[in-house]
């Protein structure tokens, strides 16, 4: 398989000369992104609008210019993600909107609509087959990121406390998917509910296709039957966090599964991707915090090649020095450290990042293999 180009610049920039947003407008114009017929079509751009607290997400200037660059080609670009399994200020579209608003991103601010790509519960989605796929029959995907005519990923690279990091395929696949897709990628068992929480409204025994759920009139709370399939459609229409999934499946499963739906995602219609390693923090930016970087801010890539994108940053993270003041240095400090001469193993032992991209490699996602252009 020939090597995918990814094209790479870093964060330097003169007095009075070119801004960070324009190099990056300079470095996706490079890469050819405008051989994508934009022209009149809808053009769907996918990024987390980080959780309220968490101040490492993409800054609304990043997305702007990217915006900026698809309208100059015809384009009609929209922000969107989908909403959140677990509880949080993302896990509907009403309060998801508004925490992206208060994060900055607004149509003033990015320059096009905010849209939550699964609708208000997190239900809207449609099931999408995976060419390939050995995991997943059809993936959940919120159904404007599958409307859309093309697909754009701007993903903050950082670490993940199960993936092992979060890039390209992680934000397409995990990002994309709707509250069921969500749950699909990361547990295989059956819903849970919480009696304490449970109101005894009935919404979730609506959304039961499979006679899972029964209403206890004695109790007046609802309960979980052996009919439950796990399809995870009475999570998003619970308006009390009183049902959950055990996050169950071991991390290789877990970045196989986001490689097919991933997949799923990017089959069939162009498509472009954009990561900027700044700002690494060790975990998700679903958190509503965020430690200190573990690398410096090393700079900004893109390709066509999702895969060749994420292979490319964790090899430019693995080449950097990590930083003393974060929870890598804590961890290389501490007595019977283990050097796995691996960042992300260095800041979570127990992942496995690699069989994610050796399994989206095997389904023909993309290629590992790589040419690093500089800017």
């Amino acid at each position: 398989m020939e090597k995918s180009k990814v094209f790479f610049t870093d964060f330097r920039t003169k007095m009075y000369g070119e801004p960070i947003p324009r190099k990056l407008q300079r470095l996706i114009r490079t890469a050819g992104i405008g051989s994508i017929d934009f022209d009149g079509k809808f053009v769907a751009i996918k990024i987390h609008f980080g959780e309220l607290g968490n101040i490492s997400f993409l800054r609304p200037n990043f997305a702007k210019a990217v915006v900026d660059v698809i309208k100059e080609l015809g384009g009609k670009p929209f922000l969107t993600d989908c909403n959140t399994m677990y509880p949080g200020s993302r896990k509907n579209a009403l309060e998801h909107l508004y925490c992206a608003w208060e994060n900055g991103f607004t149509p003033l601010s990015a320059g096009c609509p905010v849209i939550i790509a699964d609708g208000l519960k997190g239900t809207d989605d449609i099931d999408v087959p995976v060419s390939g796929g050995e995991y997943v029959k059809a993936a959940h995907i919120g159904r404007a990121v599958m409307d859309a005519d093309i697909f754009i990923s701007l993903n903050h690279f950082k670490g993940h406390e199960e993936a092992g990091f979060g890039g390209a395929l992680k934000n397409i696949g995990m990002g994309c998917g709707s509250r069921a897709g969500k749950k699909d990628q990361h547990s295989a068992g059956k819903a849970r509910i919480d009696t304490v929480l449970c109101r005894g409204c009935r919404k979730c025994q609506k959304e039961c296709a499979n006679g899972g759920l029964v209403f206890d009139d004695e109790r007046r709370k609802m309960t979980v039957t052996q009919n439950c399939v796990g399809c995870g459609r009475c999570l998003g229409a619970c308006n009390y966090d009183a049902i959950s999934f055990a996050d169950s499946v071991a991390n290789e499963m877990l970045g196989r599964r986001i490689a097919e739906y991933a997949k799923a995602v990017v089959d069939g219609r162009p498509n472009f991707h954009i990561s900027l390693i700044m700002d690494v923090s060790p975990n998700c930016d679903c958190h509503s915090e965020n430690d200190a970087p573990i690398i410096p801010n090393l700079g900004m890539l893109c390709s066509f090649d999702p895969l060749a994108l994420d292979q490319a940053c964790a090899d430019l993270c693995n080449a950097a020095t990590p930083l003393r003041n974060s929870q890598v240095g804590d961890n290389m400090a501490r007595d019977g450290f283990v050097d796995y001469k691996d960042l992300f193993k260095n800041n979570r032992p127990t992942i496995d990042w690699k069989s994610c991209l050796e399994h989206a490699e095997k389904i023909g996602l993309g290629s590992r293999e790589y040419e690093l252009i500089r800017l």
